[in-house]
């Protein structure tokens, strides 16, 4: 276990976006599993969901979307939600009912896909009624690597190592976890053959400024932008997006 200080940081997540065909199915499936908010838009191929915790859920869509395999690294999943649910067993069956797949059961947590296909797991807190999002976790090559990546890209300081897996941020404040992967398969965006699945939104005050600080720490400039966001790739290859408000 570790603890670093508090470092300045480039930017701060905004959002845990992921991609689906269908964004208003999934919205439908989170909104019923965790109670989250649709948050009011009118974008047509964007939905967010609020927590209510400081946690937000983007659902982009993508109409060619090639939902992952999970465990297989031919089509791998990327990235997983973890959630905290009183009872894993009665979660599980509840999020089968509204449309997930289970994919195993364990003693303490079980591992279903939700309707796109991306996996997420249902971890036990008998001490806490309501349905949480503990953190998001990212596969990766190398756990440690990547985590100080993120730790300078959002101002999260290392909580947690050990062999294979990290922790950046306190527990309860928007965490986001890693785990090393054999035979680690990087996205290729934009090509849908190797798709990103998921991906993290960043906000920035001074979009110019923080795209030298990320460059300066590992991240690649892709070649994606809009009018409030611009495409970038960590140190394994996941696309993120710094954005900012006009």
């Amino acid at each position: 276990m570790t603890s670093e200080p508090h470092r300045r940081a480039i930017g701060s997540l905004r959002a845990v976006a992921l991609d689906a065909p269908d964004i208003d199915r999934l919205a439908t499936f989170y909104t019923q599993l965790a109670g989250w908010q649709r948050v009011p838009d009118d974008e047509d191929d964007w939905i967010t969901l609020d927590a209510g915790d400081g946690w937000q859920l983007g659902l982009q869509q993508a109409i060619d979307h090639v939902p992952p395999r999970w465990p297989d690294q031919d089509r791998p999943q990327q990235a997983h939600l973890d959630f905290r649910v009183p009872d894993i067993d009665a979660a599980a069956e509840r999020a089968v009912q509204l449309g997930a797949t289970l994919l195993r059961r364990s003693e303490r947590w079980h591992t279903l896909a939700d309707p796109a296909g991306h996996p997420f797991d249902l971890c036990l807190n008998p001490d806490d009624p309501r349905t949480t999002l503990m953190s998001v976790m990212l596969d990766c090559p190398d756990a440690k690597a990547l985590s100080h990546f993120y730790a300078g890209l959002l101002g999260k300081p290392v909580t947690y190592e050990a062999d294979g897996v990290a922790m950046i941020g306190e527990d309860g404040a928007q965490p986001v976890m890693f785990q090393q992967v054999e035979h680690y398969t990087a996205p290729r965006w934009p090509d849908p053959a190797y798709p990103q699945q998921i991906h993290l939104d960043v906000t920035v005050q001074d979009v110019d400024a923080a795209e030298r600080a990320a460059l300066d720490i590992g991240a690649t400039r892709l070649d994606g932008a809009g009018p409030t966001w611009r495409v970038y790739a960590d140190p394994a290859g996941k696309p993120f997006c710094l954005v900012w408000s006009v």
